[in-house]
């Protein structure tokens, strides 16, 4: 028996959302293909010779982009098993099934996966798992399975270089890598993708797999490893374990985590640590820098604390990245140009991709935020176009002001960060009628290390500039 599994996109990165299900179906005895849309074409062809599609949909740019790609494999594949699986899979049931999707599987899907194929193989028709849709937050919340994971395998993807690289301040590359050593988180932020699949829960990979993939990964070149993991301190004694092996093993391969601001503060003892074991830069998810915004996104942190973290990082040695959804219902004109002098004050600059500064709010279905009355009054109507809740800024001067740092960052792709900032900086104030305060960039100042496609979370790329080769 043969199955085909299908990524459109995954953060520029080789796609763990394939190389795991693989391993799965594989040792089940079933032969798998596998193919990165971002990277390669879909031969028609091959849809024939397969009695399971599985498409990986792990954010909200990729599931978008799954659509056409779903309906021509119904069209040309009229009995095969579709499934649809990963984070976004479950809010968009109804859409993902009047496109011919037969299964809807959420998190650790790897096992339904493999029951799916065992009922295909014995021709019978296998009913979709208890749970696999999106139920009201809190209320008969499915309880994750606690899987023994595999080492994934990555036969037949494209090689690690063909991906995002890691660009060092010299001016050189490092090849990247990417895998998880656990999934899932043990917080709730409204906006988050993870929090309707997990509902609080996380799941560890058990310190072997991971080891077992890292191996893997640099045999096959990785000189970086990235962590796909929600928050890689939901579980500090277990994250510092994994690095310690990776370092151990590699002394020559940095990495580079998510971790949440409280987090950064709460086990400040750790971040020598991941200076030492050979940390490259750790993201956060900052979001907002008005507390006001960030208690409507539950995010579990303060302006002050943002501010405390980025002096206990600099201190520390570890490379701050912050994360930001710049554009907000809540937003005036005078925030906005707040966020962008306060990183200017900062001294973040050159630690912020440009896109951080354009990234707008997402209201997929089954999002925390809609339990909020402050939401309800403003949020439009669900567009199946979008996938989203649909919302316009109460002062039409942002929505042009985002239409412009849209364009600007789209245009100024191959720019440094610091002339981007600056163009978007004055143009916010210019919008606002306020002056721009005068903080001069030093000309000889050190850049941080950055991944070359730097995405995060709810910083999706417009689907509309994403072109699957």
């Amino acid at each position: 028996m043969r199955a085909l599994l299908i990524s459109t996109y995954e953060l520029g990165r080789q796609p763990f959302g394939l190389a795991s299900p693989a391993a799965w179906l594989r040792k089940a005895g079933w032969e798998v293909d596998c193919v990165d849309l971002s990277k390669e074409r879909l031969q028609e062809a091959s849809l024939s010779a397969v009695s399971l599609i599985g498409v990986h949909l792990p954010m909200h740019t990729a599931t978008r982009l799954a659509g056409p790609v779903l309906e021509k494999v119904r069209r040309l594949n009229s009995s095969v098993r579709l499934c649809a699986y990963g984070l976004y899979a479950p809010p968009n049931e109804s859409w993902l099934r009047s496109l011919g999707v037969d299964d809807v599987l959420a998190g650790e899907f790897e096992a339904d996966l493999v029951e799916i194929a065992h009922a295909i193989a014995d021709g019978v028709r296998r009913p979709d798992p208890i749970g696999s849709g999106v139920e009201s937050f809190g209320v008969n919340a499915r309880t994750i399975p606690r899987l023994q994971f595999l080492v994934p395998d990555r036969s037949g993807l494209p090689p690690l270089s063909r991906y995002a690289t890691l660009q060092m301040p010299d001016g050189t590359r490092k090849i990247v890598g990417s895998t998880d050593a656990s999934r899932g988180c043990k917080h709730l932020c409204r906006h988050c993708p993870v929090v309707p699949i997990y509902k609080g829960q996380f799941r560890i990979v058990s310190p072997e797999v991971v080891a077992g993939d890292v191996a893997a990964l640099v045999a096959a070149g990785a000189e970086h490893i990235t962590f796909g993991d929600p928050d890689f301190f939901n579980g500090p004694t277990h994250a510092m374990r994994i690095v310690a092996a990776l370092h151990a093993a590699y002394p020559s391969v940095s990495y580079d985590v998510t971790i949440k601001i409280e987090h950064l503060l709460r086990h400040r003892d750790l971040l020598p640590r991941l200076v030492e074991t050979g940390c490259a830069f750790v993201t956060s998810a900052v979001e907002s820098l008005d507390d006001r915004v960030l208690a409507f996104l539950d995010k579990g942190h303060t302006r002050a604390d943002f501010v405390e973290a980025v002096a206990l990082c600099r201190e520390t040695g570890v490379a701050l990245g912050p994360t930001f959804v710049a554009f907000h219902p809540w937003l005036t004109l005078d925030d906005y140009c707040d966020l962008v002098d306060t990183l200017a004050a900062l001294d973040l600059v050159e630690h912020v991709a440009p896109i951080q500064l354009a990234i707008r709010l997402l209201v997929p279905e089954g999002s925390r935020l809609l339990e909020l009355d402050d939401v309800r009054q403003w949020i439009g109507p669900f567009d199946p176009a979008t996938l989203t809740y649909r919302w316009s800024h109460a002062d039409p001067r942002l929505e042009d002001l985002h239409r412009e740092i849209t364009a600007l960052v789209g245009v100024r792709a191959k720019a440094g960060r610091g002339a981007v900032f600056d163009e978007i900086a004055t143009l916010a104030h210019e919008r606002a009628g306020t002056p721009r305060p005068n903080r001069p960039r030093a000309d000889d100042r050190a850049v941080v290390p950055y991944l070359s496609e730097p995405w995060y979370c709810c910083a999706e790329p417009n689907p509309d500039q994403v072109t699957l080769v």
